[in-house]
This record gives structure tokens, sequence and C-alpha cells, in this order.
């Protein structure tokens, strides 16, 4: 039942169908007065429709911003210095979307003495708990308004009855069944559903709106050099950019090479497996050449014990725990890692590919004369090795002399 003590919302607002039918629903169910947030993360829309649309339907506060320097900075960024993958494939594109809006929805409501907020998420996935979590942790007294899991809209008919009925207006494509759903950012896009849910049948191409296919890329390979300064990017080429603007400029490097593209069967929060079809062409970048300027400027173990933490890391941001006490933990321990994660990659882009063919830094820890097949001149004393080989052998052996052999138990 709806609270009729509820006065004013704020609704994530797309401009899109949905949201324009959640917006008049709220208006008309819980007659309340509806502020609109539409956030430009980069998703390559058009936004000033959803702002005309909204004043169309009487709403007299709207925020229409772009929070793509925001979006890249303080989220992409530091889920990128923890190498964070969501079962050791997914960038997370939505996933880190997801706290952003919040945040700034919860924001918005403050500002404006909203008593709630609303989203569009359904009740099959991830972003509404996502968005949820995030609101309550920033907010914990706050009105969550879930329409998809209170109004009785449950079919695109009956959505579009709705529609016509309080005089929204309908683009002819929405009238019959869209091949998939497409969310999108400057991250990544996701498209599933539809004639994606059959994960034994390969996506068509049209499924793929941000990279060409690997065959239609390029025979000459792209040689680029990434810069990083403490864990992050800072340049292409020599140039210094803008977070939001260096992950701009490697999306449409990787757009014309091919790169990016994932076909996952993964496993969702609330227990169901779903297929999803991704493409994250300047984070695939972005991932090899961090990984690679890691490689020679972290130590052994906090390499090791950061690869550790990282699948727990990356389960968080993809079950929306980005505003949880663990979750800036080890944000803190990924960050401190990062101080001397500072020098230049180079890579080589190649129908789908990702190649690092050099890296370099003032603070590497590669020693090549420690290394060298060649006389290192006594920088390493190669009989020190007997002790240290004798030594982690020492439990092999007295297992052995007992007739343990081989790592029997």
């Amino acid at each position: 039942m709806a609270d009729k003590t509820v006065k004013k919302v704020v609704l994530a607002y797309s401009g899109g169908l949905d949201t324009s039918v959640i917006l008049r629903w709220l208006q008309t169910e819980y007659n309340a007065e509806v502020v609109t947030f539409t956030a430009d993360l980069g998703q390559g829309e058009e936004l000033e429709p959803a702002r005309r649309k909204a004043e169309m339907f009487g709403v007299k506060e709207i925020f229409v911003e772009d929070l793509r320097e925001t979006f890249t900075k303080d989220f992409v960024f530091p889920m990128f210095r923890a190498n964070a993958l969501y079962e050791g494939q997914y960038l997370l594109g939505t996933s880190i979307a997801r706290p952003l809006i919040a945040q700034r929805q919860i924001e918005i409501a403050e500002l404006v003495g909203a008593d709630a907020v609303a989203h569009g998420a359904t009740g099959k996935g991830n972003d509404q708990v996502r968005f949820e979590l995030a609101y309550y942790a920033l907010k914990p007294d706050v009105r969550v308004i879930a329409p998809w899991r209170e109004w009785d809209l449950t079919s695109r008919t009956r959505l579009l009855e709705f529609a016509e009925a309080h005089q929204i207006p309908i683009a002819k494509d929405k009238r019959g069944e869209a091949p998939f759903s497409v969310d999108a950012n400057l991250l990544h896009s996701s498209s599933e559903g539809k004639l994606l849910e059959d994960p034994a049948e390969e996506p068509d191409e049209i499924v793929y709106q941000r990279t060409i296919s690997p065959e239609a890329a390029p025979d000459v390979a792209t040689v680029i050099s990434i810069g990083f300064a403490q864990g992050d990017a800072v340049s292409i080429n020599g140039e210094t950019l803008s977070p939001a603007t260096l992950l701009t400029r490697l999306n449409a490097l990787g757009r014309d090479n091919g790169i990016g593209r994932l076909d996952l069967v993964e496993n969702r929060f609330v227990g169901m497996k779903s297929r999803g079809v991704y493409e994250t062409p300047g984070g695939t970048i972005l991932l090899a050449a961090h990984r690679a300027i890691e490689s020679i400027t972290l130590d052994r173990e906090a390499a090791h014990l950061k690869d550790s933490i990282m699948p727990r890391y990356a389960e968080l941001i993809y079950n929306g725990f980005w505003f949880s006490p663990e979750r800036h933990m080890l944000q803190a321990l990924i960050d401190t890692s990062q101080h001397s994660v500072t020098g230049t990659v180079r890579l080589k882009l190649y129908k789908g590919n990702v190649i690092v063919i050099g890296r370099d830094s003032p603070h590497s820890l590669y020693s090549a004369r420690m290394v060298t097949f060649e006389d290192d001149q006594g920088a390493y004393n190669q009989q020190d090795a007997a002790g240290f080989i004798k030594l982690n052998a020492l439990r092999l052996r007295l297992g052995a002399a007992v007739g343990r052999r081989g790592g029997a138990l």
C-alpha cells in the first residue's frame, strides 16, 4: 500500500518510457510532488529531452547534472586501483555507477526537503539492492519507493496502456518489444534480456554498441602509452588528460580495435544466474596497463595480498556495498599500495587484444643486474639458494621419512 504521508520524492529519472510512467504513477498513486534527477555518466544520450519531458509532467524541481568527471575520478579509478573483476571477468561497469547516482539522489533529497527517493530497478535484478543499500547507508531514515515491487503494471501491455491513459508520449519503437535491454555509462555498456536470454546462442552483432568486431578491426596494431601517477592513469601518449577525458579517449581506441567484448553468465546477488553482454573498451585497456605498471613497482607480497582480497572487493561492489565499512577498509589498504605505482606502460592494440610491450617507472623494483643471465658481478650469490631450498623442503623431507612421500597425508 502507498504511504500517503510521503509528500516529496526524488526520482532517478532517465526520461525513457519506464521512468516516465513511474513519474506519473508517483504523482497519481502517492499524490506526491516529484523532483527528477538525471545524471550524465557518459551514457552517450542527449539529456535535455529528459528535462523537457519532466517539465511537461509539471515537475518544478529538475536536476540534470554532468557527473562524468566525478564518476571516473571518485568511483571508477579507485575500483581500478584494485584491478577489480567480478567472477574473474566482469569489470563492474553497471555496479560502480549505482552508488554515485544514489549518493547524489540523497544529497538532492536533503537539499529540497524530500522525504523519499525512488528508482526504476525491477524486483529481479541487482540494481534494486545497490540503490537501496546506498540510500540506507547515507540516510538511514529515508523512505524508499520501488514501483516495480509495488504496482500492478506487470506487463509491457499494461505499461503502455497506463502511458496512453496519462498522455505519456510513446516512441513508435516502444510499442513493440525491444530486442534486448541496454544500460550504458562512460565505463561500459550492458545488454541483457529478450534475445540474449538463451546462453547457448551467440549474440547477434546488433547487440554490440561500443565496439567493432575484432575481425573488422585494422590489420595494423595501434601502439599507445599510458602514464600513471600513484595508481591512476593520467596521460595517453604523453598528453595529460582529466580522468573522464582519458577514459573517453581509451574507449575510442578500444572501439576501433575491437577490444572489450564479454559474453558472461554471472551469479546475481539475488540468487539467479543471468546472461549479459558487456562492452568495456577503455576499461579493458586500463586494466592491462595498470597490472603492467604494478608488475614492476609493487613488492611481491604486497601484490599477492592485493590479488587475494580483490575477489572480495569486487563482490562488495557487485552486491552494492560501496558505502560499507569493509569496502572502505579494503580501499584504504589498496590505496596505500599505490603510492609508488607511477610510470609509463606501452601497449599494442590489435584485433581485440591488449598486448603489453613495455613498462618503465622511477620506482621500479626490477633489477636487470640481479636477474641477468650474464655475469652479475656479485649482485646475487647463487650459493644462498641451497639453504633456502633445504629449509623450504624440511617439512617435505620429514614427511617423506615417515612414508608420506609426494605430499601424501
